[in-house]
């Protein structure tokens, strides 16, 4: 494993929302972070990628769906959020966090298109997201030699998922903070329009496993399993399926508080 975080200084999962390609017309495809080679560095932050305003293409059942990068609009929405968590933090200045601010709503308001379409966390996948898929929507793939898993499915049935593990997470008289992350994920979801496709996507994230491992991670079915022993009160096998998913990802979340 060591191996793997001295070759990717931060490798990311992401969850992203595809809109049918006809209502991105404009935005050039993406080229992949090889078109820029290196680190870049912008005064405040690192960045692996070029910032440019373009889109990723893709196709599924049968359609072509394109996921809007905006790659700047996410990075101000970053440090606004954590001005916001921290404010006294010392990676971002006053005026800078000012001038984020004004930045950020001035790019909401340039384009339809002007909010994050990409959700990422580094080094693991949080668990709410698994909730937004069927066991039956994973793949496997493979990306530059790199073996891979992404769920994807319709965002109208996606928010319906995750509404309902908000229900039963209430139902069953969880804790506000956790059903707040829930919750937020579902108002995230429904910005957006119910023809939109939704994908998880492990990312490089898939690498910290041995992939055999991987072949076998079956975390969407683990948690979905844990919500519906749970809404049925068996709470012991509810756990059990819980405490399952959790271990496989105990370490890498672990790794992410230690940084």
């Amino acid at each position: 494993m060591a191996e793997v975080y001295a070759r990717y200084m931060i490798v990311t999962a992401y969850l992203r929302v595809y809109l049918p390609s006809v209502r991105v017309a404009g935005l050039p495809p993406h080229r992949g972070i090889n078109a820029r080679r290196g680190v870049q560095y912008d005064g405040d932050f690192m960045w692996t990628e070029p910032t440019a305003d373009d889109a990723i293409y893709t196709e599924w059942n049968g359609l072509q769906f394109a996921c809007p990068r905006n790659t700047r609009l996410r990075m101000l929405e970053g440090i606004v959020a954590l001005s916001r968590t921290d404010w006294g933090s010392p990676l971002v200045a006053d005026d800078e966090r000012r001038a984020s601010v004004v930045e950020l709503d001035r790019l909401r308001r340039a384009t339809k298109l002007g909010r994050s379409h990409i959700l990422t966390n580094a080094w693991h996948i949080p668990l709410r997201w698994f909730s937004a898929f069927h066991p039956s929507e994973r793949e496997i793939y493979n990306d530059s030699d790199v073996v891979s898993i992404r769920y994807r499915t319709n965002l109208g049935a996606a928010i319906d998922r995750v509404r309902w593990a908000e229900n039963v997470l209430e139902a069953a008289g969880f804790a506000e903070e956790a059903i707040e992350h829930v919750r937020q994920l579902a108002a995230w979801l429904a910005e957006f329009t119910a023809d939109c496709m939704l994908e998880l996507d492990y990312g490089r994230v898939a690498t910290l496993f041995p992939e055999a491992d991987l072949v076998f991670d079956e975390s969407a079915l683990d948690v979905r399993n844990s919500l519906l022993a749970l809404e049925s009160g068996e709470f012991e096998d509810s756990s059990t399926h819980y405490e399952r998913v959790v271990r496989r990802w105990s370490t890498l979340q672990a790794y992410t508080y230690s940084n």
